[in-house]
């Protein structure tokens, strides 16, 4: 009578421990998906800025500023002006001018 009540009751741990495996993976996978960032198209894996200038760019010469904060994509701030002849520099984030002018962007976005 032992036995086959062991032999009923083995089938039946052996479910649980297979439905909790199963939750366990999917708790897991859930976790990392929304831990993870987005994937879009301007999201890069890596520093997008490998040369930076320092010297400074005459306003009118300038589009735009985008601000790429630090991330797991890379370990800097990097500051991208977009030009009026259409091409995208670097800007060295040290250079004092470069400290202004992104202090001028975020003081202008903060009264928006």
């Amino acid at each position: 009578c032992f036995n086959r009540l062991c032999s009923r009751t083995q089938p039946a741990t052996q479910q649980i421990k297979m439905k909790l495996c199963v939750l366990l993976a999917l708790g897991t996978l859930t976790v990392l998906v929304h831990g993870m960032p987005p994937i879009n198209r301007d999201f890069n894996t890596h520093c997008r800025c490998l040369q930076f200038e320092s010297r400074m760019i005459p306003p009118q010469s300038l589009k735009s500023i985008k601000l790429v904060p630090e991330g797991p994509h890379c370990t800097e701030t990097e500051v991208i002006a977009s030009l009026t002849s259409g091409a995208d520099v670097c800007l060295n984030p040290e250079s004092p001018w470069v400290k202004k002018l992104v202090q001028f962007v975020l003081e202008k976005q903060l009264q928006k």
